[in-house]
């Protein structure tokens, strides 16, 4: 049974003759005596434009209602048996656009409007395109056009009725049967009411019957097409039940095939009366056999109604020749190419392969390949572009948007913003100089005038200084054309680890921008042909992923996100992608990139390029040359902090079905969260466990709201309820130690993912041996080599620290010790412990403990001076965290400490050392050293 439902719908009363069915498109011609359907179609814009921003009005429905039938009652229903003359002489004529209730037809189709054609003399066309089937309830006359209530009526989708689809492969069987028939009869001589099909429609028609799924489609498609009276369609349009609309169109489809069989004459090659000459011209051959092979249109209803299949189906209406069909085709090519505003070596080619177009038969393969490349190049956006958003409020707009997105990543934002401001500088000097450029054009355009004037008035008195002046201003004029600033969008290069919002940032520059925004993902692209497009020689050539990203955006000027172009493959048999994108990121030569396949210069200077990487490791140097490359090293517990509490957790509240008052996080949970449930330098995993917590909170609201009991619900969270939600603590923090001993340093560490620093005890022990030197806790190589480099200095300096009696004797002679560092799990490497090891070797020999709640960090040379390490800003907030009051950090690291957190800065106190001794005065300030003043005086020279 067929889905119902009422609406009301403006109406257009078809033409005599003409009935539109459910998926077929008709073309109702508009004149003069049809003032209602220019009312109704000026309604219609209306409704559109208040109904959608682009104002389609193809999202306007309407009701097309045939004419009635005397013949046929209000649903269909044969009245009288072969009355046609007695019926017409009854009725006069009726005039659509007067038409009342009593003249519709009970049925018609509700319908959209897909386009209007002007012919340039007050007179058009309307396309509209059949819907559903509506049923008439009443008709309002109180407007300049009908008004209907009118029922919807469905098809049901489903065909279980084995009836059904033995009856609708019936239907597909005689709907192919007479496309083949009507093929054959084309190229076989016949008789003149015989009609004919082209061979590309016939193609086409055949594809689109074996695709059909739906009987009823397939029914309404062919009752549009095959010969049949008036009352017939009307019939068909009436008949809601699938089952006996399929029959009713076989007994017209079986009429047909038959009524063509009777007309066609089969002829063999001895009969025929054509003369086989082989030196005949192919002129002079069509002028024996075209007065013979006269084509006639398909005939798909009465002659002017206009009636097409649908869109997209079997392509033309069909026409008098395939030969009639394909320049249609040609010159709407030609329209889009002349709409793109081609550049000139672009235009230049479209019309070569447009003449080449035009000599090429369809059915040739080079056909399809030169139409799709013409395609290409009407689709490339040569000159659109859009508006940037520039004006007094840009920068202040941009600084917000991007404060909104992201908290943090002030280097970014800062280059962003510089971007913007430099975008806006160069807009306002080109709007002065176009505004004396529009000034000189006048001046030249006025001297050519009054040049003119004298050439007529003969008077060559005057002619020498005109055209001086105008020499003057022609010069003038291309010297305020080079003034003019050139827009070369930067390209950015974001390296991090994963989850710190490096993909997320290029879509917030897009917004800032105003701009179109488009991700490409080179992740894992290992053929140069991906990036600059495949040959047009090749078979299922296409062009490569930057063209397609500018067809799809349509626009010139729009944010492309290059993501993980660090992960492009190297180079093998299919070529080097990473060298094919040296030219896409060279602003020096992307202004005139070649694709492959399209093979014309293409303009990328403004497309703003946006790359994302987590090494530079894999990106060879001539393409990272080409970037300005921005670090995000990944957040630290602070800044993950303040993006939990003003992003993820509202995020991920709403996610959960959960409003703000059902669950309170504090800042002590998502502290604690971020310390012992995740370690990584971006948000991703922390999202994660957030949104765990708030699914287990989640069942406890839903248990408490389905028992009844709410108020036994506590949606403030704490810190112990994590571990029901979360499991037990998956990282344990170092705590700085509160005893000392000596031979215990507490040294810091940025971890190697990234984000997260801390401390890390050194422990030294000796014990009597014979020199020997003993390293356990997984340390890498160059951690190795800092423990010997600082074990050197204190064997050399051993007299001068009063850790031996005499200058000359060993240390380490009978002795050895045993460097350890704990979490021995966990690889360690780098250099920056050489100052805490050199430290710890220093409080064992002289029995003198550091402070417990002091760490540092910093690398030291043979000659004992400090140098500088990275990680500064995540090893402090690591120390802070750990309850450090007091950090040792390398002199040449001053600038690093600008950088951090008011918090850190606050919560500890940084001490700068540039030599070994400075350090050793800082951590026992009380105790004196023989030979200090000596060997580490006020002034040190640095070569």
């Amino acid at each position: 049974m067929a889905r119902t439902h009422t609406v009301t719908l403006p109406v257009i009363t078809l033409p005599r003759g003409s009935v539109l069915l459910p998926g077929v498109v008709q073309r109702i011609p508009v004149s003069s005596n049809r003032p209602d359907i220019a009312s109704l179609l000026a309604a219609v814009y209306t409704r559109a434009a208040s109904k959608t921003p682009n104002g389609r009005i193809d999202t306007v429905p309407i009701a097309c209602i045939p004419l009635a039938s005397p013949l046929l009652g209000p649903d269909g229903q044969l009245l009288i048996e072969n009355g046609e003359s007695a019926a017409t002489s009854d009725r006069g004529p009726v005039d659509p656009a007067k038409a009342t209730k009593a003249d519709l037809f009970g049925w018609g189709v509700a319908a959209k409007i897909t386009g209007v054609e002007g012919r340039g003399t007050g007179e058009f066309t309307l396309l509209v395109e059949g819907v559903v089937r509506v049923r008439v309830d009443k008709i309002y006359q109180d407007k300049p056009y009908l008004e209907a209530k009118v029922v919807y009526h469905q098809d049901e989708g489903g065909r279980a009725d084995p009836n059904l689809e033995e009856l609708f492969q019936h239907l597909k069987l005689l709907s192919r049967e007479l496309v083949a028939i009507l093929r054959l009869s084309s190229i076989l001589p016949r008789s003149g009411s015989s009609p004919g099909l082209s061979p590309l429609l016939a193609r086409r028609l055949d594809l689109f019957i074996t695709r059909q799924r739906q009987p009823g489609s397939l029914a309404d498609f062919m009752a549009n097409i095959v010969e049949s009276s008036y009352e017939e369609k009307l019939q068909v349009l009436a008949l809601l039940d699938i089952k006996g609309r399929v029959a009713k169109v076989i007994e017209l489809l079986d009429r047909q095939v038959g009524n063509i069989k009777n007309n066609i004459k089969i002829t063999t090659v001895t009969t025929t009366t054509l003369p086989f000459d082989p030196d005949a011209t192919k002129t002079d051959i069509e002028k024996v056999i075209k007065p013979n092979r006269t084509r006639l249109p398909i005939k798909m209803g009465v002659p002017g109604a206009g009636m097409i299949p649908p869109p997209g189906s079997v392509g033309h209406s069909g026409g008098d020749s395939e030969e009639d069909q394909e320049p249609n085709e040609i010159e709407e090519l030609q329209k889009r190419l002349d709409a793109a505003k081609l550049s000139p070596e672009a235009a230049k080619v479209a019309d070569r392969e447009i003449k080449r177009l035009k000599k090429i038969h369809p059915a040739q393969a080079e056909y399809a390949v030169t139409r799709t490349y013409l395609e290409t190049l009407a689709e490339i956006p040569w000159t659109t572009t859009t508006d940037d958003r520039l004006g007094p409020q840009t920068l202040t707009r941009a600084r917000k948007q991007l404060d909104d997105d992201h908290y943090g990543l002030e280097k970014v934002k800062k280059r962003l913003l510089e971007y913007l401001a430099v975008l806006r500088l160069k807009q306002g000097i080109n709007d002065d100089v176009d505004a004396q450029i529009k000034k000189a054009e006048e001046e030249i355009g006025a001297a050519e005038a009054a040049n003119k004037e004298d050439k007529a008035d003969a008077t060559p008195t005057s002619g020498p200084s005109v055209e001086e002046k105008i020499k003057t201003n022609s010069a003038k004029l291309e010297v305020l054309r080079s003034k003019r600033m050139v827009d070369k969008s930067p390209i950015l290069l974001l390296v991090g680890p994963p989850g710190v919002g490096k993909t997320s940032l290029a879509r917030s520059v897009a917004m800032a921008l105003g701009r179109k925004f488009h991700r490409i993902s080179l992740g894992g692209v290992r053929d140069e042909a991906e990036i600059r497009g495949h040959r047009r020689t090749y078979v299922a050539a296409m062009p490569g992923l930057i063209v397609q990203g500018l067809k799809k955006v349509g626009v010139a000027n729009p944010v492309f996100l290059l993501d993980e172009i660090d992960k492009v493959g190297g180079s093998s048999v299919h070529g080097d992608p990473s060298a094919a994108m040296l030219e896409v990121l060279d602003p020096e030569q992307n202004h005139t990139f070649t694709d492959h396949y399209v093979n014309i210069p293409i303009d990328l200077s403004k497309v703003m390029f946006i790359a994302t990487a987590n090494s530079l490791d894999t990106i060879p140097a001539p393409l990272l040359d080409r970037m300005e490359t921005i670090y995000l090293p990944g957040y630290t517990t602070l800044e993950k902090r303040h993006i939990a509490m003003q992003h993820l957790v509202p995020k991920q509240i709403r996610v959960n079905g959960l409003s703000e008052d059902q669950v309170v996080f504090t800042e002590e949970v998502v502290s604690k969260i971020i310390e012992s449930y995740t370690r990584e330098a971006g948000v991703r995993n922390l999202e994660r466990e957030i949104s765990s917590v708030l699914r287990g909170k989640a069942v406890e609201y839903a248990d408490a709201k389905d028992a009844g009991h709410l108020e036994k619900y506590n949606p403030r969270l704490s810190v112990d309820d994590l571990e029901r939600f979360l499991g037990i603590e998956k990282f344990e923090e170092e705590i700085a130690e509160k005893t000392s001993r000596p031979g215990i340093v507490t040294g810091l560490v940025a971890y190697s993912s990234g984000g997260n620093g801390s401390i890390l005890f050194i422990e030294v022990a000796d014990m009597p041996g014979t020199g020997t030197v003993q390293l356990t806790g997984k340390l890498g190589d160059v951690l190795k080599e800092s423990v010997e480099v600082a074990l050197t200095w204190v064997k050399a300096h051993a007299y001068e620290l009063g850790l031996t009696q005499s200058p000359t004797t060993n240390i380490m002679k009978e002795r050895s010790i045993h460097v350890h560092c704990p979490s021995g799990s966990i690889p360690k490497d780098g250099p920056s412990s050489g100052i805490a090891q050199a430290i710890a070797l220093i409080s064992l020999f002289s029995g003198k403990a550091v402070p417990p709640t002091m760490a540092m960090t910093g690398e030291i040379s043979l000659r004992g001076r400090i140098t500088a390490v990275g990680g500064i800003k995540e090893k402090l907030i690591g120390a802070l965290r750990a309850g450090v009051k007091t950090v040792l950090l390398p002199a040449q690291n001053r600038k690093d400490v600008k950088d951090l957190p008011q918090e850190v800065k606050d919560g500890l106190e940084i001490v700068h050392v540039g030599h070994i001794w400075e350090a050793i005065r800082h951590v026992w300030p009380d105790s004196h050293w023989p030979g200090e003043q000596d060997h580490h005086p006020g002034v040190e020279s640095r070569l």
